[in-house]
């Protein structure tokens, strides 16, 4: 084998004209967005050579990719290649001969078929949005004259006409095995899998290997969809049991413009911490998925991205008035539930209805309630060893939990949407997505409401934790689907 190729290892060239989305299919496809890594680059040229981007797990290269210099004179090279085959039909030989006696004359081109001469399949990328030219056509001819497996890839940089991208199709349907579309700068993982799907119908030899990748990228996608759900869970239960206090001495409480003051500089402590963590916990996912680029649009003030002084925020995301009712209801059956066990059967069930016609009626009523923050102690102080002290957090309203889960689930999924082909760095937008949670079974936002609950408390439920994070990986799931 030659300088490119293993034996054991199937390859596949990346080839195309200039500025085609070579590179960004690439990107996406091995989730690359460090341009250290793998250029992409608007510059004619910016690929000046046959970069090998090798696909690994566990230390084992099962797969490699090679992008490749664009084609740059393609009817030239074309006409150079029918030269070499005299009368006959140009075939791999020419094609060989090419690299090695006109690489002076036409280095890009030379390069970019050395790996094919090597055995290296073929995954040609196009942007079917251009008209179909004679340099296209010369391209497919050349490529046709390789004799190895071939894809072609249409990768529209802009909505294409119809008529134009049938062209495209029926002209690459006569010299290429397969014809898909692939769009490098929005393909999520379902599609990236299919790509590699699509590689088995024309490389047989290493389908074995091409298998072993698809497993393992489905095995590494259930592993981050735990890690998520782990870094979420931890989220959500610091952030539930956070509390910021500050001692008050008997001049501020007597006076209610300090006491007021003192209030305010603990809501602010709040608000920064809690953005805080939620930053920590963005980071944890963007780094779970290997994203670089994103800029997290965390404001202390502005929790999230999410306007938690605005009631549009408490309408439009976590669950509805009845839905919190409902969870409500559960969550105050179970507090019920314990007395009912610790005074016998004489109770008759009595304080399971209590418990959960409170625990019901109070959800109702505070789930559109806007984020007043709960001040505990009489009037702005509690009692706390030798003197007071003023303790605010959290949010009164019982939603608050459901808006911070379906604040995460949604820039989760926007996270995974975001193709690493694209090199801008706009932040994660979620204002206009809709709610998560709301479509969650009620078994599921019964649980997470008992379970809130206890956090809310300050003593999160460890029994009922592995449970919730069973829950929270098939919500990541499902948001992942939508």
């Amino acid at each position: 084998m030659g300088t490119w190729l293993s034996e054991e290892i199937p390859a596949f060239a990346v080839v195309g004209r200039v500025n085609a989305g070579k590179s960004a299919t690439l990107a996406t496809l091995l989730e690359i967005d460090d341009d250290e890594l793998l250029r992409i680059s608007a510059t004619p040229g910016e690929t000046t050579d046959v970069l090998p981007l090798p696909v690994r797990y566990d230390g084992e290269e099962l797969l490699r990719f090679l992008d490749t210099p664009g084609f740059q004179q393609p009817v030239e090279a074309m006409r150079e290649i029918q030269k070499l085959a005299g009368n006959g039909v140009p075939g791999p030989a020419e094609i060989a001969r090419f690299t090695k006696e006109c690489r002076q004359r036409f280095p890009d081109e030379a390069r970019l078929l050395e790996p094919l001469v090597e055995g290296a399949g073929v995954i040609y990328v196009v942007d079917p949005c251009k008209p179909l030219r004679d340099t296209f056509l010369a391209e497919i001819e050349i490529l046709r004259w390789t004799g190895r497996p071939r894809l072609a890839l249409l990768n529209p940089q802009a909505e294409p006409s119809p008529e134009l991208e049938r062209e495209w199709r029926e002209r690459l349907g006569t010299s290429f095995n397969l014809v898909r579309t692939f769009h490098a700068h929005d393909a999520r993982f379902d599609e990236r899998k299919r790509l590699l799907e699509v590689l088995l119908q024309i490389e047989e030899h290493h389908a074995s290997h091409i298998r072993r990748v698809i497993e393992a990228m489905d095995n590494e996608m259930h592993d981050r969809r735990e890690e998520a759900a782990e870094a979420i869970l931890d989220f959500l239960e610091k952030s539930l049991t956070l509390r910021v206090s500050e001692p008050i001495d008997v001049r501020d409480r007597s006076v209610p413009s300090r006491s007021e003051k003192k209030k305010a500089e603990l809501e602010e402590r709040y608000f920064k911490k809690l953005g805080d963590l939620e930053l920590t916990c963005l980071k944890k996912l963007l780094k779970i998925y290997r994203h670089n680029l994103i800029k997290l649009d965390v404001d202390p003030e502005r929790h999230a991205g999410l306007d938690l002084a605005t009631a549009e925020t408490w309408q439009k995301w976590g669950l509805s008035r009845w839905q919190l009712a409902a969870a409500g209801a559960v969550a105050g059956g179970a507090a019920g539930a314990v007395f009912d066990l610790g005074v016998g059967v004489h109770s008759l069930g009595a304080g399971t209805v209590i418990g959960a016609l409170g625990g019901g009626t109070m959800a109702f009523f505070k789930g559109g309630a806007l984020p007043e923050l709960r001040v505990i102690g009489g009037g702005l102080g509690k009692l706390r060893g030798d003197g007071q002290a003023m303790v605010v957090g959290p949010p009164e309203s019982l939603n608050f939990s459901w808006i911070l889960l379906d604040s995460m689930l949604v820039r989760h999924r926007g996270i995974l949407a975001r193709a690493h082909g694209k090199r801008d760095t706009a932040a994660l937008e979620v204002s206009e997505q809709d709610s998560l949670v709301r479509n969650f079974p009620s078994d599921r936002r019964s649980l997470l409401q008992k379970w809130f609950a206890s956090c809310l408390k300050g003593s999160p439920d460890r029994g009922k934790e592995p449970e919730v994070f069973a829950e929270l990986v098939k919500s990541l799931e499902e948001a992942e689907e939508k």
